[in-house]
């Protein structure tokens, strides 16, 4: 997404229908909302898209298993996306579903080109799909020779006919795409893994299915009847055809998306899949695509048998729809994992938006009502506080790129350094004792100062909390519109004067959890006690999916050196193929000096939680074994690319 940009088009994927949302659906949605309100804000002609995904062998099996039809099922389903979405108030402009006759009629249109331009072609393919993943492995990517590498189920075998897209021919296209283009992926840590796996060569895609009928059935012209499109080229082209491609293409304007947003797991068919699709439609590609992480709960895998899984609409009843939205954003960096508590979440209402902001605007209140009867003019400000007002302005003038650069936690991170401003002034300046010594003028320019903080904060807060921000404009005495965008944010202007009005606390204090922790489920005692009965058996097997939620990759150590004061530590700075080194902290002093380290690879467990050890951030763990005979790294065997995956 461009600053300069007049159409801005921003898509969530469109959710499978095999469930119910939860809340990683939630945060997508969610951020794609802020990222549509703040671009109308600012001045842009902005289309946002969102949907569901319903066809495909897993939607059949599941209709099947309740007695449905696949399309009952996938209306059904549909419609609690739907109207989950219009109960968070999402902004969205469109909600395409798949089994809509336009987006059949795009799809159609989709295969039929690339047909036509050679670059579809039939064949039979033999290879373990897993139902789950909607996704074909080879027997090298697979977990003991059975196993889905992505979420751990059985994979079968399957051989059909099929039609093929000569994805191969796409890898240099693709390779100079990402060259050219340096954010086309973010965070660009993610974009290297894609490009790495595009360099280790690409296979041509099956795309189309006989072994089931639910989906979208190939064009007339080609005659193959008995095939239907394998569900992700299926799913892609919604993005072109909620624009009207293959009827008709009011909407097509909009076109190339500013901004794909979508879940870690499926940035692959997004970042290799639908580029490659789109060149060969000779249509232009997306300016960004931008893949966010997985949330645990308490520090644990979200599982229907541990009764852990977040319901989002439970969590924004009780504690409040803005606050939900305002945690999500701010509490973990874009792209990174992040983890739900209700104490974090309690944490972020209480000091951030209780003490931080609601605190502000009662301050604001108080004061304009204690001296000057609710009346603010701004006409002094600058004369006074010209230096917090610039210290303001420069902030505020940086925070778009944060935003643009799925930066939003620091975009938010500002905003609130802007509120410190405002709250320290306060307490340099002691209102109260500039009216004491008849200095009105001084004290109703500090007044102003704060109220204008607060206005411009407001404003750039709207996308954020859009409920609660419309509270605050209405005690300023605002409307907040582009206009008034223009006013104070771009051209750093002050507010006319204005008269303040008071408004409900708008951030009450939460002392203790809203919602009750699931109690444990009678899979959980039963584990236990079957665990009690069997002493021999060891306790601390894990699942598959348990193992997975490791990720451990190959680092290359750049610098080495002794931590003062310690004899075990030393210092790492290991290229894990992200966009900085991480800085590990490794007990390893008496068994390696640093000059030997420096140049060699280890394996890294990279998806640890920072620490501090003697006052320094440790940012992974290297793998090691340790006997009578001493200690040695884990290393791979031949020199690797670093970050590269093991599994």
């Amino acid at each position: 997404m461009e600053e300069t940009c007049k159409n801005v088009y921003i898509t969530t994927p469109i959710y499978y229908v095999n469930d119910v949302a939860h809340i990683g659906h939630a945060y997508t949605t969610i951020i794609a909302d802020m990222l549509a309100r703040y671009s109308r804000l600012t001045g842009h002609n902005t289309y946002f898209l969102t949907g569901t995904d319903e066809h495909g062998q897993k939607i059949a099996q599941s209709a099947e298993a309740r007695g449905r039809t696949p399309k009952e099922y996938a209306d059904e389903v549909s419609g609690k996306f739907r109207a989950l979405w219009d109960n968070f108030d999402i902004s969205y402009d469109k909600f395409i579903r798949t089994t809509d006759e336009q987006h059949k009629l795009g799809a159609q249109k989709a295969f039929e080109k690339m047909y036509n331009k050679g670059d579809i072609y039939k064949g039979e393919y033999e290879g373990f799909y897993c139902v789950s993943c909607e996704t074909f492995f080879t027997e090298k990517q697979l977990i003991d020779e059975q196993f889905c590498p992505d979420c751990g189920r059985p994979t079968s075998i399957v051989k059909e006919e099929s039609f093929f897209f000569k994805l191969s021919a796409y890898e240099d296209k693709l390779l100079k795409w990402y060259e050219e283009n340096e954010d086309c992926i973010l965070p660009r840590s993610k974009k290297n893994e894609i490009v790495n796996f595009v360099k280790s060569g690409l296979r041509d895609l099956s795309i189309s299915r006989t072994s089931f009928e639910w989906g979208v059935k190939l064009p007339e012209s080609i005659n193959e009847p008995k095939h239907v499109m394998y569900v992700w080229l299926d799913a892609l082209i919604n993005y072109i055809s909620a624009l009207g491609y293959g009827s008709n293409e009011e909407k097509f304007e909009f076109w190339p998306a500013s901004i794909h947003l979508v879940g870690k797991d499926i940035l692959r068919f997004h970042a290799i899949y639908w580029p490659a699709f789109l060149m060969s439609l000779e249509l232009p590609l997306p300016k960004h695509i931008a893949a966010h992480g997985w949330w645990t709960r308490d520090g644990e895998k979200m599982s229907k048998s541990k009764g852990n899984v977040v319901d989002p609409k439970q969590v924004a009843d009780a504690y409040g729809l803005d606050a939900f939205r305002y945690f999500m954003l701010r509490e973990v960096p874009f792209g990174q994992d992040g983890d739900f508590s209700q104490k974090a979440l309690i944490d972020r209402i209480n000091s951030d938006l209780g003490n931080d902001l609601g605190n502000l605007l009662n301050r604001i209140s108080g004061m304009s009502g204690k001296y000057f009867d609710f009346k603010v003019s701004s006409i002094d400000v600058e004369k006074f506080h010209k230096k917090e007002l610039d210290e303001v302005n420069k902030i505020l003038e940086n925070v778009e790129d944060f935003i643009f650069n799925m930066q939003i936690n620091r975009f938010l991170e500002d905003l609130w350094k802007v509120l410190t401003i405002a709250n320290k002034a306060i307490g340099d300046y002691e209102p109260w004792s500039k009216m004491k010594e008849g200095k009105t003028e001084e004290a109703m320019a500090l007044v102003a100062l704060i109220t204008n903080i607060m206005a411009k904060v407001s404003i750039l807060l709207q996308p954020v909390m859009p409920e609660k921000i419309e509270k605050i404009a209405t005690s300023l005495g605002i409307h907040i519109n582009t206009e008034l965008y223009n006013k104070l944010i771009v051209n750093k202007e002050l507010l006319n004067d204005v008269t303040i009005t008071k408004v409900d606390q708008l951030f009450p204090r939460v002392e203790e959890p809203l919602i009750e922790q699931a109690p444990e489920t009678k899979k959980d005692k039963a584990e236990s006690e079957k665990k009690s009965d069997k002493q021999e058996e060891p306790d601390n097997l894990i699942t598959i999916d348990k193992f997975f939620e490791t990720t451990i990759k190959v680092g290359t150590i750049v610098e080495a050196e002794e931590v003062p004061k310690s004899k075990k530590l030393l210092k790492l700075q290991v290229d894990l193929g992200e966009d900085k080194n991480r800085q590990i902290l490794a007990g390893i002093k008496e068994f390696y000096s640093p000059i030997d380290l420096i140049g060699t690879q280890a394996c890294v467990v990279a998806n640890l939680k920072p620490a501090k050890l003697m006052g320094m951030l440790s940012e992974g763990m290297l793998l090691a074994a340790k006997d009578e005979n001493g200690l040695c790294l884990v290393r791979p065997e031949k020199t690797k690319i670093s970050g590269t995956k093991i599994s």
